[in-house]
């Protein structure tokens, strides 16, 4: 299940995924791209009247992202133009190529004359807006150039100039020893490539405090929404480094390097930048300003908070604990209610590690509610659904919590704890063996919009809750058969969640596990050994439990029993319920094969007390069948059948495809065994009932392609075939078993005393 305290690290820098800096010590400077600027400026000005209102209003929404953006190549800055006005682009590129091709003198005439873009009774900009602004500053700060610096300035516009002149004459060569058809695929995918390429933005230079805040507030939004837009870890590093480089006190920056050393589990780089960050905060006094003399103990308090929340997403549970106890102490110091929130939401994370308590937690609900805080408290009642669902309350309880938590959200826009509970939800019905509703509860989140505003072209709900739901699809697409349905889903995760995201770990388990199983269905063992170590990299308690069974397919049963008995243990110790249950569903079955039927019985009927203690419906319907094939090997199938029948019905509705076929196998052997001591016709009717249920046994094995239990339901229905006298059935079924066989030898266990 999805931890949901996810989103509780406190983040000074975003809201709503805007980045708050303020830069000091970088002031606005005249580049040759800025120059293009000024001259897209001065061109759309004489244009006046001759452009439409659509071309106006593309130029209009095209110019803000062109001025608060990094510099970027003549070529990509034409192309942009020419889409919202072609003959406006050629202007452009005219008069750039005029003042690159010309003389010193013709730059500084060009400066003169953007000033009378103010002058008249109607100027054409006015001074208080975003272009006026722009301008001035672009006229002010080109007056104060030495001589020197404007003569740099007028070589590197001519380099600017040439270098995409170079470019365009590779191109057009590339073009001619192009055909048709590949010109046009490349065309097509240049223009699905909206954002900017990494050479295309790389700022090589000092950045202006607009392009800067740009630049973070771009990235940090993208690592929000939609982590495989945002730059490549390695260079958005580069590029913040360069950053800090020109201006170390850049706090923002710092905090971005913060997140991004997290993108890639980067324990050294993310304590240094977090530590970066508050420092230069504290320096720069950008917190006291508005705070008062507050600021500093604010920025303390809630940078040690920081530390004790990186320290716990990595392990570090000790070390985490120590800088909570420095957060709380400066807190309560400050009497700051608030961050004390902050701090007994993460002391309840760490004592859940150690202890099963949820005084912490109701309390930390409580104070949150009283002081106005929905956020954390909607976390809190996340916490407890989680916590009470593993303490096997009932479902419709944990359903009318979550319901008195989504109130809250919609109340107040709380779009990413929407999508936190709705994934709670698919879990909780997953944990209960609910299959449908958990499917349900799946396609609501996936159908959902978000709330928040983001950028044309950026993904949403890319979070952890996301990557959840739609894991649980795949693997309900799985169990179900459809395994080309859950490769898509999968290819899909992994498309969206780079194997360098943070979220990736969760599909990879889920994939390695799918693969497992087919293995195993497959009769493939070795195959299935082989996954076990990706497992267990991923999820140790999982692995164990998979090498188990691995162990057990092929015969070792010492070798299973040790590992399954410690596994047992350690299960027993951390109080998780559903792989108790699982192992010692397991252990029975090694007796079963050992021909210790009567030892199965009480782990049978210990794991039946378990599931239903804990309310586990669909693990408490596994262990009814398990203790019905118990008393078929005991001699006694009238009274398996008539347990069956009680157990079954959750199975055939939320179960596996496998289940289900083990289940209908069951339920046949079951009445094979009970028509012994019917009268003739009556026994002609079980026999006739029990070769119904082996076919529909067969059609749910052959969907998950289960070769070894095709084959004994192959063997099983020949004998019946041959008993009820119907020569040409039973020779077709012996043909298929021969076939199945050669393929798959047997394991050497009689077919009586296997269940599953």
């Amino acid at each position: 299940m999805a931890s949901v305290h996810e989103s509780l690290y406190f983040n000074p820098m975003m809201t709503n995924g805007v980045v708050h800096a303020n830069v000091f010590g970088i002031k606005d400077c005249v580049t040759p791209y800025k120059m293009a600027l000024l001259v897209l400026l001065s061109e759309l000005g004489r244009a006046g009247a001759q452009l439409s209102l659509l071309e106006r209003r593309r130029l209009n929404r095209l110019l803000l992202p062109l001025l608060q953006g990094p510099d970027m190549m003549l070529s990509r800055l034409h192309k942009a133009i020419k889409e919202s006005c072609p003959n406006l682009a050629n202007s452009v590129q005219i008069r750039i190529k005029l003042m690159a091709e010309g003389e010193l003198k013709d730059m500084e005439q060009f400066f003169d004359d953007l000033s009378d873009s103010f002058t008249g009774t109607e100027p054409e900009v006015h001074k208080t807006s975003v272009v006026g602004l722009f301008l001035r500053h672009m006229i002010l700060a080109y007056n104060k150039l030495s001589f020197s610096q404007v003569y740099k300035l007028y070589t590197a516009l001519q380099q600017y100039y040439q270098n995409d002149e170079k470019k365009t004459g590779i191109d057009e060569t590339d073009m001619e020893l192009t055909n048709t058809d590949e010109l046009e695929g490349k065309m097509e995918k240049e223009e699905l490539d909206v954002p900017l390429r990494e050479e295309e933005i790389s700022c090589s230079g000092p950045l202006s405090q607009k392009q800067a805040e740009y630049f973070l507030s771009q990235q940090a939004s993208l690592l929000k929404n939609d982590e495989t837009k945002a730059l490549t870890p390695a260079f958005l590093q580069k590029e913040l480094n360069n950053l800090l480089k020109f201006n170390p006190d850049f706090a923002e920056a710092h905090y971005l390097s913060y997140l991004n050393s997290l993108r890639v589990q980067d324990v050294f780089s993310s304590t240094h930048s977090l530590l970066h960050y508050f420092d230069r905060l504290i320096l720069t006094g950008a917190e006291s300003k508005s705070n008062g003399d507050e600021g500093y103990g604010r920025s303390l308090r809630y940078a040690a908070l920081n530390l004790a929340a990186l320290h716990c997403r990595f392990g570090h549970y000790q070390q985490a604990e120590l800088a909570l106890q420095e957060a709380i102490r400066i807190a309560q110091e400050s009497n700051d209610h608030v961050c004390l929130q902050h701090c007994l939401s993460w002391l309840y994370i760490l004592e859940q590690k150690r202890s099963d308590s949820c005084v912490l937690l109701e309390h930390s609900v409580k104070k949150a509610v009283h002081f106005g805080l929905p956020y954390l408290a909607s976390l809190g009642i996340q916490s407890l659904v989680q916590q009470r669902a593993f303490a096997g309350k009932t479902a419709n309880k944990l359903m009318d919590a979550l319901k008195d938590s989504d109130l809250l959200h919609w109340k107040h826009s709380l779009s990413e704890l929407i999508d936190i509970s709705i994934a709670q939800k698919t879990a909780i019905w997953r944990l209960y063996g609910r299959s449908t509703m958990a499917l349900q509860q799946a396609q609501m989140l996936l159908s959902m919009n978000s709330l928040e505003a983001v950028n044309v072209g950026v993904q949403q709900n890319n979070t952890e809750s996301f990557a959840v739901v739609l894991c649980h699809l795949a693997e309900l697409h799985a169990e179900q058969g459809c395994f080309a349905a859950a490769s898509e889903i999968l290819k899909h995760l992994k498309e969206r969640f780079p194997p360098s995201s943070q979220h990736a770990q969760l599909w990879m388990l889920f994939d390695q596990k799918i693969q497992f199983d087919r293995a195993m269905n497959d009769g493939k063992y070795h195959v299935a050994d082989s996954f076990v170590a990706g497992i267990t990299a991923l999820n140790s308690i999982e692995g164990v439990y998979r090498k188990a069974i691995v162990l057990k397919a092929q015969n070792q049963m010492s070798e299973a029993h040790k590992l399954l008995q410690k596994l047992l243990i350690h299960c027993q110790n951390i109080k998780n319920t559903e792989m108790v249950i699982s192992v010692l569903l397991s252990i029975a079955e090694l007796y079963w094969r050992s021909s210790c039927h009567t030892i199965a019985l009480p782990v049978l009927l210990q794991a039946l007390a378990l599931s239903r203690e804990y309310r586990l419906q669909y693990l408490a319907s596994e262990t009814v069948l398990n203790l019905a094939f118990s008393q078929l090997i005991l001699g006694i199938p009238e009274q398996a059948l008539n347990i069956l029948h009680t157990a079954i019905e959750p199975i055939l509705a939320h179960g596996a495809v496998l289940d289900k076929g083990c289940a209908m196998f069951l339920v046949a052997k079951c009445q094979v065994a009970s028509a012994a001591s019917y009268s003739p016709q009556k026994k002609a009717e079980a026999l006739e009932s029990a070769i119904l249920n082996l076919n529909e046994a067969k059609t749910y094995f052959a969907k998950v392609d289960c070769k070894e239990q095709l084959r004994d339901v192959l063997y099983f229905q020949a004998r019946l075939f041959h008993t009820v006298g119907n020569t040409q059935e039973r020779n077709k079924c012996a043909m298929l078993f021969r076939q199945v066989h050669q393929e798959l030898p047997a394991h050497g266990v009689p077919l009586i005393n296997a269940f599953k």
